[in-house]
């Protein structure tokens, strides 16, 4: 298995630089897994795929306004923060750009609206808050700190978008899902961006449960796979979050042989460390899963044996990426690289804003 054996040629004017309107109007490949046939809808048809008693796992964390902007404190040079994840308060793992030339020891003036709170002026004003690059990582990883300790993101930030997308909507909450009401994640999970609030009501109504998960996205979303061998990729750990209640649907779901969907690859990514850690506690084959709370480690490839996961939604991929991978180790590289090339020839759109596929 090489990283080359996961490439694919896509035009560019395939990805698509905005969400379909409505969120449900996107079309939807779905693909019988086993067989690779493929049939092509729209995503408002896919009840027609899922069954009374399907358990739906959806990823509720919500993007925050994680990139900021600012100048070198000593030179005026323009620099942009990707905060990444916070190690403690006042404390965050980062990206930045330009990074080769934000070394330990720099500092950064990052400018923005001071909150109403904040200002005895009814008319807006500025503040600035600073960033000090404590280290840096050979993987590129900041480690910064600011001053004052308290990074008011809504206040600062702006809501970070894929290197491939170039408009930004005019409306911020269209990169977040109806359900998203955890802060946490640099990107959206993507595949539940297809969902309305009525559509997922109707699937209930229709005896489609619903269980929510959290998995912030981290830095793995914007790094490639550079090597030819994919297993010795470093995938970064994600925090993750099950209930009790959640996994106490998940283990009556298996109990009566109802199939676990899952909402995009975080949910995916979700589920299988779950059900890693439930077979490494040496648990029997028909006891329950637990909840859980943690850093997902796990990295899927083909080979893997999926033990909660029976179908998923997800978009479509970046050409050798650890998510192509992860959909390959479910469906089959060939099917996937198949569906993958019809889908090109009929015009769908693809990754962050595009279409849906349903791998069942």
């Amino acid at each position: 298995m090489r990283t080359s054996d996961f490439d694919y040629n896509l035009p560019q004017e395939l990805i698509a630089q905005t969400p379909a309107e409505p969120r449900d109007a996107s079309r939807l490949l779905a693909m019988d897994r086993r067989t690779g046939i493929t049939e092509h809808r729209q995503f408002t048809d896919i009840g027609e795929y899922l069954r009374p008693g399907d358990l739906l796992v959806l990823n509720r964390s919500r993007v925050i306004p994680a990139r900021l902007r600012g100048t070198r404190a000593n030179s005026g040079g323009r620099v942009e923060l990707l905060l990444l994840r916070q190690k403690s308060p006042g404390l965050w793992e980062a990206l930045g750009k330009p990074g080769r030339r934000l070394r330990p020891g720099d500092r950064v003036l990052v400018e923005g609206p001071v909150p109403e709170t904040q200002s005895s002026s009814k008319t807006q004003s500025t503040s600035s808050i600073e960033a000090e690059i404590l280290e840096s990582d050979e993987q590129g990883v900041k480690l910064v700190k600011f001053s004052p300790g308290d990074v008011l993101l809504d206040c600062w930030g702006e809501t970070p978008l894929p290197p491939y997308i170039h408009e930004r909507p005019s409306n911020p909450e269209r990169y977040q899902t109806v359900y998203s009401s955890e802060p946490g994640s640099v990107a959206a999970p993507t595949a539940g961006l297809h969902f309305t609030s009525e559509l997922l009501e109707q699937l209930q109504q229709n005896g489609v449960s619903q269980a929510f998960v959290t998995l912030h996205i981290g830095l793995d979303t914007f790094r490639p796979v550079q090597g030819e061998d994919p297993a010795e990729h470093h995938i970064h750990t994600e925090y993750y979050e099950v209930s009790q209640e959640t996994a106490g649907q998940i283990s009556l779901a298996r109990r009566e042989g109802r199939r676990i969907v899952a909402v995009g690859t975080t949910s995916v990514r979700t589920l299988e460390q779950l059900g890693l850690n439930w077979e490494r506690s040496g648990t029997g084959e028909g006891d329950p899963v637990d909840g859980s709370t943690g850093q997902a480690e796990i990295f899927i490839l083909p080979g893997h044996r999926f033990r909660l996961v029976d179908a998923m939604i997800t978009n479509f991929h970046l050409p050798r990426s650890t998510l192509l991978m992860l959909v390959s180790a479910f469906a089959g590289r060939e099917h996937i690289l198949a569906a993958y090339e019809e889908a090109i020839a009929r015009g769908y759109r693809f990754y962050s804003f595009g279409d849906a596929m349903f791998l069942h």
